[in-house]
């Protein structure tokens, strides 16, 4: 069979890694981008993180795209602060990985892609993409995939109201990239991802990072929630601004940061972003005025608000799943039927868990995932434990949230799930931690040190 006509519409993560997969595979590839692999570099913002773990990460190194593995941090886990209330750090969680995750600054990734694009036979075409061009695109190419993010062309596939729990942001967004921070956490005995999280205010992240001129930096995000002490960026107009204000942040409400924090600075004028996303799952067919279709790819398909990294990771698995798709029925119709099977085939196996887990995140903590903190309470990021068993789990889950996801929403599936890590019944790994947590509180009202929990030295 010969190789197939296929246009994708994007040149972010997920666009590109779709057009290496099907040059790779022998198909006959455009990318169209809004701007060149020059402009990408310099003259563009990062669009966001873009963290990927193993599972995004494997299928980039098959492609013969990881072309920062070695030189980019290698993050192993997550530390996690828990916050009730303003200055109580009820508990920590330190989770480790089997594998690393990684953080490139998409301007770098883009620019090196696009370049490999060409060289291996993929044609490249620059400009703006408007419905009426995508006509054209679409009469000369069997497979339309369009990846622009969350652009005017994503308004071409409906929104799927059943699977779209919000309408609109649940928080607004402050993100920048710094240097000037160490590239380890005190505490910690492993490159983790920072999490701070202020139920009442929303949610602090910092991840290890790697900036197009300065290497190993770091990734700052603030998900506030509207009108809370962490929605305070709204009058920034530049990125400096951005980061004074979240050092006035840092220094007011998490005051065990400033330290770390103190000499941050602004990685490169465009290195920040200010914005919200509204997370929304799209139906798998857009159809243009002249009756032919197109098919989403990336956050076009599911925009997720970043609060638990997923949206990379889901971008690489739907242009995965795609690739191995058209493989697996070599001489198929692109038509609606093909692109609404595949893409609820992708829903039935990733998107459906991921977007739940993510979700998850933007609402007050379950009484399931509240049963899991507690009983990992202790953890320390370096020993063979049963509290430490359940913190990886749950770092676990996010590098792939099919694994545990129900023990976040089920409560019998939490119970289950430390009883099954701790070797003995949840109810004694849940009072144990409890315990720890209660320790820590009498710590901290007596005045005998914060409540770090998980530095406490505790037997299993």
């Amino acid at each position: 069979m010969m190789g197939r006509r296929i246009a994708i519409v994007g040149s972010g993560q997920a666009g590109l890694l779709a057009a290496h997969g099907f040059v790779q595979a022998g198909h006959e590839v455009t990318l169209y981008s809004d701007r060149s692999a020059a402009q990408w570099l310099h003259g563009s913002r990062p669009t966001g993180t873009a963290a990927r773990f193993e599972l995004a990460l494997a299928y980039e190194r098959r492609l013969g795209l990881a072309h920062w593995e070695d030189v980019a941090p290698k993050t192993r886990g997550a530390y996690i602060t828990y916050c009730p209330e303003r200055d109580n750090r009820l508990v920590t969680m330190q989770g480790v990985g089997t594998t690393h995750f990684q953080a490139i600054d998409l301007r770098l990734q883009s620019h090196r892609w696009m370049n490999d694009l060409e060289a291996a036979g993929g044609r490249i075409v620059v400009g703006k993409v408007d419905p009426e061009r995508l006509e054209a695109i679409a009469a000369g190419n069997e497979l339309v995939l369009v990846a622009t993010g969350r652009g005017p062309l994503a308004e071409l596939f409906p929104r799927n109201a059943e699977r779209s729990v919000y309408d609109r942001p649940q928080r607004k967004l402050a993100m920048m990239v710094v240097t000037g921070a160490p590239q380890s956490i005190p505490g910690v005995p492993f490159l983790p991802v920072k999490f701070n999280i202020f139920a009442p205010y929303g949610e602090v992240f910092w991840m290890p990072y790697y900036h197009r001129d300065h290497g190993a930096t770091w990734c700052l995000l603030f998900e506030a929630k509207a009108g809370g002490p962490l929605d305070r960026f709204d009058g920034c107009t530049t990125g400096e601004q951005v980061v004074a204000m979240a050092k006035t942040v840092i220094r007011e409400l998490m005051p065990w940061e400033a330290s770390w924090a103190a000499d941050i600075e602004l990685a490169d004028p465009e290195g920040w972003l200010v914005g919200a996303v509204t997370p929304t799952v799209r139906e798998p067919v857009g159809r243009l005025p002249s009756g032919r279709i197109v098919m989403p790819l990336g956050d076009t398909a599911i925009s997720l608000d970043p609060i638990a990294g997923q949206g990379a990771n889901l971008g690489n698995k739907l242009a995965h799943h795609l690739a191995d798709a058209v493989a697996a029925a070599p001489g198929a119709r692109f038509d609606a039927g093909w692109m609404t099977r595949t893409f609820e085939d992708f829903w039935a196996d990733h998107g459906a868990p991921t977007v739940t887990f993510n979700n998850l995140f933007l609402e007050p903590m379950t009484a399931a995932g509240k049963l899991l903190l507690i009983a990992q309470s202790g953890s320390d990021g370096a020993s063979d434990s049963a509290k430490q068993r359940i913190a990886n789990a749950v770092l676990e889950n996010f590098i792939d949230p099919r694994r545990f996801t129900q023990a976040f929403v089920d409560t019998r599936a939490a119970r289950k799930l430390v009883a099954e890590l701790s070797g003995h019944s949840w109810h004694r790994q849940v009072l144990g931690g409890a315990m720890r947590v209660g320790a820590g509180q009498l710590r901290r009202m007596f005045g005998a040190g914060p409540a770090y929990v998980s530095l406490l030295p505790q037997a299993s």
